[in-house]
């Protein structure tokens, strides 16, 4: 059995990943972590776990030695992993997934000797076999380059940029109250953020630029707009750009995408949003419309966008089918 921990398991993330776990037939939870909800049972904040573990929530962490635990992922805010990290030993056999954002960018992979992988198993399914640290892709981030990764990889962006929007739940901006994430406030209602500005722009690009055969002309612009939507969980992704290599290539290169994944799909019909949630599936849809395409593309933020990725992250690691825990059902009604 793989003896798992969780630093910062009361929010959104933790939840789910606490979800997965304890139905994982490999797993064991050996601690999960919270300060503010040290000695509470894990079912007292994600009241849907009465009845599936007693364990409680812990603050201080002891030893984090192979003899105590073999995995540990951080679910706590973005910075949080780092400043662990540098306050803590971990023994180097112990693997570390992080679900945030401190060590996605290649210039910030590097810590205490240890190196984070990129954790996109579509597109670093065999650095991820053989790393003990994993940097866990970004929600918006797992969706936007899911789409874009086929055609980044035949060139079509040497000299294109790319426009994409996409709308997320409520449940991507965290568990902590704010102003746009009350009910009343997010019922009815739709508004963009980030514009052109948004955290995950620089590791899409990133992606996009290893994933690239052919000469770059220029830098890579890609040009996204996020929005917040009145529903709770989910991310629907459209990436707009110029391509002239007539429709036929196009859906050459769209249809062979992706044939032996377990996850990520491709669909010539129209697809939605309620095909993913509760899923660690990334779905895909294209449409041409002239010299125009438009890659649709849709993810469950928690899930694949998060803790799914990250477990399917942990079964590559361990060497386990990477489908084990996460064999989910869409809530399709």
């Amino acid at each position: 059995m793989i003896r798992a921990g969780i630093i910062g398991g009361a929010g959104y993330t933790g939840g789910e990943l606490i979800r997965i776990l304890v139905n994982h037939p490999q797993v064991e939870l050996a601690l999960v972590q919270s300060g503010s909800n040290a000695g509470n049972l894990l079912s007292k904040v994600h009241a849907d776990l009465i009845g599936d573990t007693d364990i409680k929530f812990v603050a201080t962490i002891p030893p984090l030695t192979k003899e105590y635990v073999d995995v540990i992922f951080f679910c706590a805010g973005h910075g949080e992993a780092k400043k662990f990290l540098l306050e803590h030993e971990i023994a180097p056999e112990v693997k570390l997934i992080d679900i945030g954002n401190d060590f996605r960018l290649q210039a910030d992979a590097n810590i205490k000797g240890r190196n984070f992988v990129y954790g996109l198993p579509e597109l670093n399914r065999e650095l991820i076999k053989k790393s003990d640290s994993i940097a866990n892709p970004g929600c918006f981030a797992t969706a936007i380059q899911l789409g874009l990764l086929p055609f980044a990889k035949e060139g079509a962006f040497l000299q294109e940029d790319v426009y994409t929007t996409g709308i997320t739940g409520s449940t991507g901006a965290g568990q902590s109250l704010s102003a746009t994430t009350h009910f009343s406030w997010r019922a009815n209602n739709i508004s963009p953020y980030k514009t052109l500005t948004h955290q995950h722009n620089a590791e899409i690009i990133q992606s996009l630029l290893q994933a690239e055969t052919g000469n770059r002309v220029e830098a890579l612009d890609l040009n996204f707009v996020p929005w917040r939507g009145d529903f709770t969980r989910g991310i629907f992704i459209s990436s707009t750009f110029k391509c002239n290599w007539g429709k036929e290539k196009i859906l050459e290169v769209f249809k062979s995408a992706y044939p032996n994944e377990p996850f990520t799909k491709i669909s010539l019909e129209p697809i939605n949003l309620k095909q993913v949630v509760n899923t660690n599936k990334c779905i895909i849809n294209i449409e041409i419309v002239g010299n125009k395409v438009v890659v649709h593309s849709a993810i469950d933020n928690l899930l694949k966008g998060a803790s799914g990725q990250a477990v399917q992250n942990m079964n590559l690691i361990f060497g386990l089918d990477e489908t084990l825990g996460l064999k989910l059902k869409a809530a399709n009604f």
